[in-house]
């Protein structure tokens, strides 16, 4: 027989599900936060390349031997 516990359901407890809602709600403005923050990453990846993309070519270019 099996020595882990199990875990029963608790019913008629209402303050989990407002919790969850609440932990949702948080969650989804930290993802729209990081979404903000991960696009202008890529602007700002995508200015430096328009303007000296050939120079950041060359960096990744192998040279004999490499």
């Amino acid at each position: 027989m099996s020595t882990q516990p199990q875990k029963r359901p608790q019913g008629g407890n209402d303050d989990g599900a407002a919790r969850e809602a609440a932990d949702a709600v948080g969650a989804n403005a930290q993802a729209q936060k990081r979404a903000g923050e991960l696009d202008s990453l890529l602007d700002e990846i995508d200015s430096v390349l328009e303007s000296n993309a050939e120079e950041f070519v060359k960096g990744f270019v192998q040279k004999g031997g490499e």
